[in-house]
């Protein structure tokens, strides 16, 4: 049988007495409820006990018997009155001061009016795309408090400094397989609003854990700047590339080349189906998908040519632009057969950039457009800080696929 804890029975005991006149909700979570009262008295009772290690600290004597002289001795000196803005509520603190002004609080800051909490709540809430005014309707739905949107405003820009060292951060030398992207968001500049595109890195460190290098954004993708992106990663520590899915943007091939000339260039076969059904009635495009898989699943290389000749010799006559899509990044296309079907699955049935791609949009859609580029990038941060929590485990197969390229690849592996 086990021994029952003195201070758990304690604590109930308080908490009986506490309750002994409880007459319904609003007499432990009203306005003037014990909850509020009890919060209010804790952070109180804490910082009197601050100030009384403060002052310890400052008045004990250097050498045992000797006394400070009156004159720099400090000691307390009343209370100020502070508004602080709790998870749930305000709450109005008596804040004790010492004679010198001296004392720095732990708990409640000077200068602060916000208890922790609250913060996390707004910018979780943000992350999710709500608008000022849907968090403030939010949180009073859920809490029965108001924010106003001020508040909200100077939580959500302080993430804007954790961006900038973000974006900045020291990266790995190298990651087996990244993903190259781009997404379009709408953005109001000189009182026009205009289209910018977010260039998005998603790399493969070498424990199979999905990492977002970076974000970018330019008013419209090109491989020129795809190229300064490159460069930018290389001055962050990517010495080497393996595998870089891109779509069949002109010249992002080459742009890649010259920065990481070893890297093995795969277009992203999402990509390509995409562009491909395009050209097709939307009533024509299943069979069309039907067709086309056995190109991008075949064994071997000749076994893609024939499967894309057979597919030509019966959509060519009507829709003769899809085999030649196929044919003019042909190239690009055959790397994918260097692997046997696991590793392809790690490479391109995962399809890690179009998932992440499809979580963003989510967020983006409750936005018809952004006032700046500033707020495009802290939204899409706090957006992608919630997807990475979960990025806990490496991507499936990830062992045989490392086994693999630590043979393909071993002189490159020992960097």
């Amino acid at each position: 049988m086990k021994e029952s804890n003195p201070s758990a029975a304690k604590v109930d005991q308080l908490f009986d007495e506490l309750l002994q006149d409880y007459s319904g909700p609003e007499a432990v979570l009203g306005e003037q409820g014990l909850l509020k009262q009890l919060t209010k008295r804790l952070v109180e009772k804490a910082l009197q006990a601050e100030l009384s290690h403060h002052l310890q600290q400052h008045n004990h004597p250097l050498t045992p018997g000797a006394e400070l002289p009156r004159e720099r001795r400090n000691s307390r000196n009343g209370f100020s009155k502070k508004t602080v803005q709790a998870e749930l509520e305000e709450l109005e603190l008596q804040v004790p001061r010492d004679r010198f002004s001296q004392f720095e609080p732990v708990l409640v800051k000077k200068g602060q009016r916000r208890i922790s909490g609250l913060d996390d709540k707004i910018l979780a809430l943000y992350a999710r795309g709500l608008s000022t005014r849907d968090i403030q309707a939010q949180l009073e739905e859920l809490y029965g408090v108001e924010i106003s949107a001020t508040l909200i405003s100077q939580v959500t820009d302080a993430v804007a400094e954790e961006v900038r060292q973000w974006q900045g951060r020291p990266l790995d030398k190298v990651y087996p397989i990244v993903w190259l992207d781009a997404l379009c968001v709408k953005v109001r500049s000189e009182g026009r609003v205009r289209s910018q595109a977010v260039y998005l890195v998603l790399g493969v460190n070498l424990e199979g854990h999905k990492e977002l290098l970076g974000m970018w954004m330019s008013p419209a993708e090109g491989a020129k700047f795809w190229l300064s992106v490159l460069t930018e990663l290389k001055n962050r520590g990517v010495e080497d590339v393996f595998i870089a899915w891109v779509d069949g943007l002109v010249g992002f091939p080459e742009a890649i080349k010259t920065v990481y000339p070893s890297a093995r260039v795969q277009l992203c076969i999402v990509h390509l189906m995409r562009k491909s059904l395009k050209y097709v009635p939307w009533k024509l495009q299943r069979e069309a998908v039907a067709e086309l898989k056995p190109i991008y699943q075949a064994a071997t290389v000749a076994e893609a040519e024939a499967a894309l000749e057979t597919f030509a010799q019966k959509w060519d006559e009507h829709y003769p632009s899809i085999s030649q899509l196929w044919l003019r990044h042909w190239e690009h296309i055959i790397p994918l057969f260097d692997y046997p079907a696991d590793i392809r699955r790690v490479i391109y049935t995962t399809n890690a950039i179009e998932s992440l791609n499809r979580s963003l949009r989510k967020v983006l859609k409750t936005k018809g457009h952004f006032p700046s580029d500033e707020s495009v990038f802290k939204l899409l941060y706090l957006a992608l800080s919630n997807i990475a929590k979960r990025w806990t485990m490496p991507i499936p197969n990830w062992k045989q696929a490392l086994s693999r390229f630590a043979i393909e690849f071993s002189d490159r592996l020992s960097h």
